[in-house]
């Protein structure tokens, strides 16, 4: 159990990279999205504001989430394999942690015509909206991130990968 908390200690990140990481990775998600947006002619300025902050936020709060599983993954291993571990756990992080941000921003709209908390009908409206929410994030959403976004995942894992261990 003690080696277990020992590699966990060493995997996360200093203070220090995780601000800078997450300030880097939401701002290069958001920045995204807002690309994303405006290529398809979205001129509803609140909407558009809205999406880029949930994947600005998706981005920020994934960084230190995969970094930590990278390096779990990836420990004592060649440029190769760190390289895939970054690639796979900051995409895995990002996607997620966006998907439940849009889940719960989603929720929260529709809430309003939910039943009374903690019955048996609201509690099937919150599995079945969560549901639909994170499907809904899957077909629409997943697309914002081609092509740049699979360009700045591409730049940050030659980086983790470039990085001596």
């Amino acid at each position: 159990m003690r080696r277990c908390f020992a590699s966990l200690r060493q995997a996360l990140p200093s203070l220090t990279q995780a601000l800078t990481g997450a300030l880097f990775w939401g701002a290069l998600m958001g920045l995204n999205m807002l690309v994303f947006l405006w290529a398809r002619g979205w001129q509803t300025l609140p909407q558009v504001l809205v999406l880029a902050s949930i994947f600005a936020l998706g981005g920020a709060l994934a960084f230190p989430v995969g970094h930590t599983l990278q390096a779990l993954v990836a420990r004592r291993s060649g440029p190769e394999t760190r390289f895939a571990a970054a690639f796979v756990c900051f995409a895995l992080a990002t996607i997620g942690i966006t998907a439940a941000l849009y889940a719960l921003q989603y929720r929260a709209y529709y809430a309003q015509w939910h039943g009374d908390p903690l019955s048996v009908r609201w509690i099937l409206h919150f599995i079945f909206t969560t549901a639909g929410a994170v499907y809904q994030f899957a077909v629409i959403g997943l697309r914002a991130y081609f092509p740049w976004g699979l360009a700045a995942l591409f730049a940050l894992s030659c980086i983790y990968a470039a990085r001596p261990r």
